[in-house]
């Protein structure tokens, strides 16, 4: 678990919002050359990794994305105004300071709006909404800031880095989804070493933040037998939530998910859920099943293309999902990578 967690904590410390995935590519394919026949990069920008077998064809896929912000305006003091990149709770940006990934360069970034010192009582108790924030480069007007890079467009992402916590658990940025890239490079290690008939497409997605996008185009292209999408999902065992919410825990191992989005996203097919739950139990593989209401993941695009692909998600319970302080455990991805790895070594008895 030792070698996961740091590639996790490579990928967590990188930078890459929707859009602009190409330094997490770039990681992607230098972790996962030696364990794959070819590696291209289509239109789209989506990395496929191709392990070549003479069995059904299976598209793993871990979306690269993280949310982010994007340069919407510089004012005439210097001050970068945002719009977000993906799916924010407005609060969880105020005060956070940013990496503004500029064509000269990176720049450190405050996230500041008016202080409560002069606001009025009422707009105290309002959370501060994105539209009132802004970034502070520590420029002196807009023609240094555009002289320092700063252009309508530049990508920002959140300074953040991994850090331990106790019990085996770890926090970080962009655990959604570093963790599932973490955990699909480390079930082609695995696979690597095993006699597995299949041919695996290992994708790395891009642009799921915002619409499940490169999901979509790579698995039409591919047209696999069958899918698995690794991500992460939100547990119900801390404060604020609650059982009947979601049943899931941490440190209780990987998520297959039935139905998330109440059967508005995806609608996992029986046969692959049973595939899945053979692959764990018959390799003791603690494992939680779950029919969500909340979102969905590149399962939803990847199920719909072409006549259908059957496909289902195996995702790692994962704390304050969208936030820079997200928390899993490491023995749940790594039971989610050895759920995945024996799950392919097994796919030709099933499809």
């Amino acid at each position: 678990m030792e070698q996961l967690q740091q590639l996790l904590e490579k990928l967590s410390n990188a930078h890459g919002i929707s859009g602009s995935e190409g330094s997490i590519k770039d990681i992607m394919e230098e972790e996962i050359k030696p364990y794959v026949d070819e590696i291209r990069t289509d239109n789209m920008g989506n990395l496929i990794a191709t392990k070549k077998g003479t069995g059904p064809t299976i598209m793993l896929a871990a979306h690269m994305d993280e949310i982010g912000l994007m340069v919407k305006y510089i004012d005439d003091n210097g001050f970068l105004r945002f719009v977000k990149i993906g799916g924010w709770f407005d609060p969880t940006l105020h005060s956070q300071r940013v990496i503004v990934h500029t064509k000269n360069g990176l720049l450190t970034g405050v996230i500041g709006s008016k202080p409560p010192h002069v606001m009025k009582d009422e707009d105290k108790k309002k959370p501060v909404k994105a539209d009132d924030m802004f970034i502070d480069i520590g420029a002196k007007d807009k023609a240094d800031a555009e002289n320092l890079g700063v252009e309508v467009g530049t990508p920002i992402s959140l300074d953040r880095q991994f850090a331990t916590l106790a019990n085996g658990k770890v926090t970080g940025k962009a655990f959604d989804n570093r963790a599932g890239v973490a955990m699909l490079i480390d079930a082609m290690r695995q696979l690597s070493k095993m006699d597995v008939k299949a041919t695996v497409y290992a994708v790395g997605t891009v642009q799921e933040e915002v619409g499940l996008k490169g999901a979509r185009t790579s698995a039409f292209g591919l047209n696999p037998d069958v899918a698995i999408a690794t991500d992460v999902t939100i547990p119900g065992d801390h404060p604020g939530i609650e059982k009947k919410d979601s049943a899931l825990e941490i440190g209780k191992g990987p998520v297959i998910t039935i139905v998330d989005g109440a059967g508005r996203g995806l609608m996992a097919s029986p046969l692959v859920i049973k595939w899945l739950r053979d692959a764990a139990e018959s390799n003791n593989i603690p494992h939680q099943m779950d029919v969500g209401d909340g979102g969905t993941t590149d399962a939803t695009s990847i199920h719909l293309t072409r006549e259908g692909i059957p496909s289902s998600v195996i995702s790692v319970p994962t704390r304050y999902i969208h936030s820079p302080v997200e928390v899993i455990n490491i023995s749940d991805l790594q039971a989610s990578a050895d759920l995945i790895a024996k799950a392919v070594e097994i796919a030709d008895k099933y499809f």
